[in-house]
């Protein structure tokens, strides 16, 4: 435990220090709030108007969302660049030589993205609280339990691209691809509603579509379908494929 805790400090540390992780982590998803709220609004559809945004404002259905995609812009861009460079540079190497063990390594990782995440997320509850006027968490206990399983799914699957990639600049294209994908399909870009039906299966496919509708369950009290059990799903494939494909150099 205490291996773990001092780990878990100094990934922290070395993290901070990594402006692709401040911009994506702390900035971008401030941008893309911003942007989109100045383009939508808040008022939700109209009778006779087309249902977009599940039938809620844009602002009181992107909010949900922009939390689950703070979590992934720290988890499939930073750590899968952060763990593939430590490989490359030695540092995994000299971790397992000092007898620090994978598992130790996935849960300095998480730690690090868990609060990385909340510092983002809560930068980004305060900024769009002053901006704009969205309904508020049903349930905060609630809320905050489902932030906590979004950071370990995601930081499963982060890790999980880490170890295969074999550098910093694979994991980096390969994580930014993904993470894009994930910002136009996923939820957290354009309302769902106007997707094609190609584009609504490729969604159904990315982790963050699914983690959209499990923050706006617990949120909002939509229905998130069977998300719950799609990510619950692809967060253990992706740990155990993680931890067993994890290679120290």
């Amino acid at each position: 435990m205490m291996a773990l805790a001092k780990l878990s400090w100094l990934e922290l540390k070395l993290f901070v220090r990594e402006p692709l992780t401040v911009v994506f982590s702390l900035v971008l998803p401030l941008v893309i709030l911003f942007v989109l709220g100045g383009v939508f609004g808040n008022e939700a559809s109209g009778p006779g108007e087309d249902v977009v945004y599940r039938g809620i404002g844009p602002m009181t259905y992107y909010i949900p969302a922009y939390l689950a995609l703070v979590v992934a812009s720290v988890c499939v861009i930073s750590i899968p660049t952060h763990l593939a460079g430590n490989r490359e540079r030695g540092v995994l190497k000299r971790f397992h030589a000092s007898s620090v063990s994978a598992l130790t390594v996935a849960g300095a990782e998480l730690v690090v993205a868990l609060v990385l995440s909340a510092v983002s997320g809560m930068i980004l509850i305060v900024a769009a609280r002053i901006a704009y006027d969205f309904e508020g968490p049903e349930s905060l206990p609630a809320t905050i339990g489902v932030f906590v399983l979004l950071a370990a799914g995601f930081a499963a699957f982060g890790i999980f691209l880490g170890a295969v990639m074999p550098t910093a600049r694979a994991a980096q294209a390969v994580g930014m691809l993904v993470w894009f994908v994930m910002l136009m399909l996923g939820g957290a870009g354009p309302p769902p509603e106007v997707l094609t039906d190609a584009m609504r299966a490729v969604s159904d496919l990315t982790p963050l579509w699914h983690a959209v509708q499990m923050m706006q369950d617990v949120w909002l009290g939509l229905d998130a379908g069977l998300s719950w059990v799609v990510f619950g799903a692809i967060s253990v494939v992706s740990a155990l494929l993680g931890l067993r494909m994890f290679r120290w150099e």
